[in-house]
């Protein structure tokens, strides 16, 4: 999982993360990843459109988001 941080704060590609937060809500979110630190990521949410942080203990999944023909294109 670090690996695929590492390679998207490198590459600035988005993310697909499946989260429980501190209420025990499982929140599926598209994120981009900002910061990396020991226990927690700092990403962008589109979503919520804010910079938020996540345990990643609390990361249940995580995966890249696939380009659409219209973002290859731009």
């Amino acid at each position: 999982m670090n690996q695929m941080f590492q390679k998207s704060l490198n590459d600035r590609h988005k993310l697909e993360v499946v989260y429980v937060d501190s209420r025990n809500i499982m929140t599926q979110r598209i994120v981009r990843i900002v910061k990396i630190y020991d226990n927690r990521i700092l990403v962008f949410c589109y979503k919520k459109k804010k910079v938020r942080s996540l345990k990643k203990e609390n990361i249940l999944a995580i995966h890249p988001v696939q380009l659409n023909n219209f973002e290859m294109e731009a």
